[in-house]
């Protein structure tokens, strides 16, 4: 929570206190006055004093609501803009994760974190920067001007704060459990929520709603209950409380009473000392439900800054320098990878050369391999051992912002944006023309079915692409990446969507834009990567063939019964 704290600003806090103080000090000197007033009665006729003790009642009044309107003022616009910082901050760090830490975290938890979690923790700070100098100056305060009316009133105060302090431990005790329990609660929630959203077509088609229903539904009672119980301790407080300042207006009036009786107390201090009383337990009411909301913001704190202080698995190196060469080549070199907490290596021993100018084309069965050894060409993963060198160069020792600007890339799953078509295509390329953009789409085979929508470049794009089939999107994923110039360029099974007469007719289309560059394409189908210059097989994660599409057909039998599995044979 510290070092959340840390983040706020200096000045804005000092003037956000300043102004309580003053709110303070006025609600602390009006009952004075009062008692003043009451004790030392208006003669008759004495306008002077009537007029200078009314003026500081409604001056203090006055002082008091400006102090109360700009120090609440403040304080709101220091939470919220800490609120703001913190989602900010946090999406940042995301967008740096590897899939490592995408992996420990989750979306649905990193969402919680994003959203839930940061309101806990911008409500603690605007309740917390305000009650927790309020409260306790306006109890010590108001049991100091009572000593002043009168140190027998005062004494009632004192003893009656270890109760309230029982209270508050024995409630916090029973509830501070919960609240972290609660969080945990929604994360799961969320996972359970956005899972259904996301595979609701495969849950209808197994008919499996009412028992995707039932799982969200129990978390979602559990979830009900942790609150129902948390805020049923958290009410037995409020009567506590009342009884409490009930019990305190009744002593003042009962040892007021025998004070006045003797000629000790005088009435006015009765009256400020009831209003004191007020202060001081209402005072300690808001202090008790910072204390309590402590527990609740400080989980959220810690899960907040999980995610901001995340050490990150890929960063650029101490030696990471923008020299490279000009020459156009990709060598792995004996690389070894496993995934994070694995037994089994994903990919062991991969050794291989390519070329500017050539295309190496990766085949083999499903969970061989081939997705996790285009990520390490791009630095998504780091490798276990080896190297893996593009243009001369160890990609570790790139900065990834210059490798990332020398490849580009299109995903296994399509991947749209929310906006138009041209804010899409201008991923690949900010500053692209809508000429470039034509000729990307041409050369993905995209254009015939984007001249048909009204809007043209600027047709919408609906949430993940949601307006669009499975070929379309995969066509406008192909156009993004060849609309940028790079060195090399990925095709991570993006043809897979695509009938064989545009598969063919894209890979023929994008040769002059690809010639002078390295080009790799995953795929399934055998007549996607057949005219490759070379093609790795992959088998289990080795590499079981290396060479042409005859030469592997002709002597390498894992190749061949790939061919053989795509190839119709009659039966005699």
């Amino acid at each position: 929570m510290f070092k959340i704290i840390k983040r706020l600003p200096p000045a804005q806090t000092l003037a956000a206190i300043a102004f309580l103080l003053v709110q303070i000090g006025c609600s602390l000197y009006q009952p004075y006055v009062t008692a003043h007033i009451i004790n030392n009665g208006v003669v008759k006729g004495d306008t002077a004093y009537i007029w200078s003790q009314g003026t500081l009642m409604i001056g203090l009044s006055v002082l008091s609501l400006f102090g109360a309107i700009f120090n609440t003022l403040l304080f709101s616009r220091i939470s919220y803009k800490l609120g703001e910082e913190l989602r900010s901050d946090v999406y940042r760090k995301a967008l740096k994760f590897a899939r490592n830490e995408f992996d420990k975290f989750g979306a649905s938890s990193l969402i919680t974190r994003n959203t839930n979690d940061v309101t806990q923790v911008q409500t603690l700070i605007e309740m917390g920067l305000k009650f927790l100098i309020l409260a306790p100056i306006q109890m010590v305060g108001g049991i100091l001007m009572t000593v002043l009316l009168s140190p027998s009133l005062a004494l009632i105060f004192v003893c009656m704060i270890p109760f309230l302090a029982i209270a508050y431990f024995i409630i916090n005790r029973f509830a501070s459990p919960l609240y972290a329990k609660m969080q945990q609660l929604l994360d799961k929630l969320n996972l359970y929520f956005k899972e259904g959203l996301t595979g609701v077509k495969v849950i209808r088609a197994f008919d499996k709603e009412e028992q995707e229903y039932n799982k969200y539904l129990e978390v979602n009672r559990e979830y009900t209950r942790a609150s129902i119980t948390a805020g049923t301790i958290m009410s037995f407080f409020i009567p506590v409380l009342t009884m409490l300042i009930s019990l305190t207006t009744l002593l003042i009036v009962w040892v007021g009473g025998h004070g006045i009786a003797k000629g000790t107390i005088e009435v006015g201090a009765i009256i400020g000392a009831i209003n004191y009383g007020a202060q001081i337990l209402m005072a300690f009411a808001m202090l008790t439900q910072v204390i309590l909301a402590v527990p609740r913001g400080q989980t959220s704190a810690k899960r907040i800054n999980e995610v901001l202080y995340m050490p990150l698995s890929i960063e650029d190196g101490k030696n990471a320098h923008e020299t490279v060469t000009d020459e156009k080549s990709l060598t792995f070199e004996n690389v070894d990878f496993r995934y994070f907490g694995a037994e089994k290596k994903t990919l062991s021993d991969i050794s291989f050369t390519v070329y500017g100018g050539q295309t190496l084309a990766l085949i083999g069965s499903t969970g061989d391999g081939k997705t996790s050894l285009v990520n390490l060409i791009l630095r998504l993963y780091d490798i276990e051992s080896g190297q893996v060198r593009l243009c001369g160069a160890d990609v570790r020792e790139i900065p990834q912002k210059t490798l990332h600007d020398k490849v580009s890339f299109a995903p296994q799953t399509s991947t749209l944006f929310f906006g138009t078509i041209r804010s899409n295509m201008q991923i690949g390329k900010p500053d692209a023309t809508d000429d470039e953009i034509w000729e990307a789409l041409d050369l993905a085979q995209a254009t015939e079915f984007v001249k048909m929508l009204d809007k043209g470049l600027d047709s919408m794009v609906e949430k993940a692409g949601g307006n669009f089939s499975g070929g379309q999107k995969q066509r406008l994923c192909i156009a993004r990446a060849l609309l940028k110039n790079a060195n090399v360029y990925i095709f991570d099974d993006s043809f897979s969507a695509l009938d064989f007469k545009t598969d063919a007719a894209v890979r023929s289309a994008m040769r002059e834009k690809v010639k002078d560059a390295i080009t790799v394409i995953v795929a399934q189908r055998i007549s996607t990567v057949q005219g490759a210059d070379l093609i790795a097989v992959l088998d289990n994660g080795v590499l079981a063939g290396l060479g042409t599409h005859d030469e592997l057909k002709e002597s390498n039998p894992v190749y061949r019964q790939i061919v053989d599995s795509q190839t119709y044979k009659e039966v005699a």
